[in-house]
């Protein structure tokens, strides 16, 4: 029997195990194939996206082109982003994918959704896949090369960004802050991965503080620890290495912090993590070998982030080109699917501070090329 049959055949123990699990905030179970709270997609629009009734999209960057209103030219490759208020408005963040000269923009919105300014936050650094928002309303962009760095930066522009070596330095993808217990998460995109937190000696100075790593078997579910990871510089071994025992993700992508739970996807395997925080457990919230019936509808499973409502938006590198959603009592669904840029993968996922808008990118758009990115706003009577 294959890795999906034997484990389709143990999701109805796993579920009648599970419980209430996560006691409020997910899921009992690995989330399973259902209708979702907005409907089916309908025919794609004039920009090729499919989408529920009653939203719609618009392009709000092309990479090389100047961001309509502004004389700023927006990166190639975008990729993971994040959304921070801005008096009466909002910003946009986005990292750019490229080696040696990525870095990350961000794009200004009045009050009313038009752009007002764009401009770059960071430069000259390498392969800034994904990241994450602090509470103090900076954006943490992080390196996916072998010892990469952390990159504090200010969306507002006009500071310079500052490296955060204590951070650690690893195949960096995306961190998540968690104001409750004051660390912030980070995953580590290799097939041999490890889940981090980071704990700042000051919460909200991230110059020093202690790195750990997540300490457990090879089971799916299961109580877990953290140990400190001996040299967070890395050299000359690996973070990942250092540690006996410490748990293997097979190439950790987006993170998402809310409610006592740190959501982090692995693409390796087309899962979604839930680490209890307040219980110290991991369980699947997804995996496509856990569909019961029919197709999994999300694979290539990537960035990840949250509504206000407690939905899950997950993001498809690979797979239709869709972004997913995973309800709270365990209903996956496409919110989305863009056609025409099956070379491409879809980044970046963030909804504005009002929740009422969803930013994305196609990183390679409708070229297959990273020169050829194109970022999104979505608008709809999102829950």
């Amino acid at each position: 029997m294959d890795r999906r049959t034997v484990l389709r055949a143990t999701v109805a123990g796993a579920a009648a195990l599970s419980g209430s699990l996560w006691a409020g905030a997910a899921l009992a179970a690995p989330a399973q194939p259902g209708v979702g709270p907005y409907g089916p997609l309908g025919s794609a629009d004039a920009n090729g996206i499919q989408l529920p009734a009653g939203f719609t999209s618009r392009v709000i960057a092309r990479s090389r082109q100047v961001v309509p209103g502004t004389s700023y030219a927006w990166h190639d490759a975008p990729d993971g982003g994040a959304c921070f208020a801005a008096g009466a408005g909002w910003i946009y963040v986005s990292n750019s994918e490229i080696s040696t000269t990525g870095g990350a923009s961000a794009v200004r919105f009045n009050a009313d959704g038009t752009v007002s300014s764009a401009y770059r936050i960071l430069g000259n650094t390498n392969r800034n896949c994904a990241g994450g928002a602090t509470p103090w309303g900076t954006w943490l962009s992080c390196e996916e090369v072998s010892r990469g760095y952390v990159y504090e930066t200010w969306p507002q522009g006009g500071t310079a960004a500052v490296r955060r070596p204590a951070m650690g330095r690893f195949t960096h993808e995306a961190t998540a802050a968690d104001p409750d217990r004051q660390l912030i998460y980070l995953t580590e995109d290799e097939t041999d991965g490890c889940f981090y937190r980071f704990r700042p000696t000051v919460w909200g100075d991230l110059s020093n503080g202690t790195l750990e790593v997540l300490v457990g078997g090879t089971a799916t579910s299961g109580p877990v620890s953290w140990t400190r990871v001996p040299d967070p510089d890395g050299s000359p071994t690996y973070t990942r290495r250092q540690v006996s025992g410490a748990k293997k993700f097979n190439g950790g992508e987006g993170a998402w912090y809310a409610g006592g739970t740190c959501w982090f996807t692995t693409k390796g395997d087309n899962r979604v993590w839930a680490y209890d925080a307040v219980n110290q457990r991991i369980d699947l919230a997804y995996d496509d070998s856990l569909v019961v019936t029919g197709p999994a509808p999300l694979t290539g499973v990537d960035n990840i982030t949250g509504s206000a409502y407690g939905d899950l938006y997950v993001a498809e590198d690979g797979g239709n080109m869709e972004i997913n959603l995973i309800t709270p009592d365990g209903v996956v669904t496409p919110f989305l699917r863009v056609n025409g840029q099956s070379a491409s993968e879809i980044t970046g996922p963030a909804f504005s501070p009002d929740g009422s808008r969803l930013y994305f990118s196609s990183q390679r758009g409708t070229s297959g090329a990273s020169s050829g990115g194109i970022t999104y706003e979505v608008r709809g009577p999102f829950r």
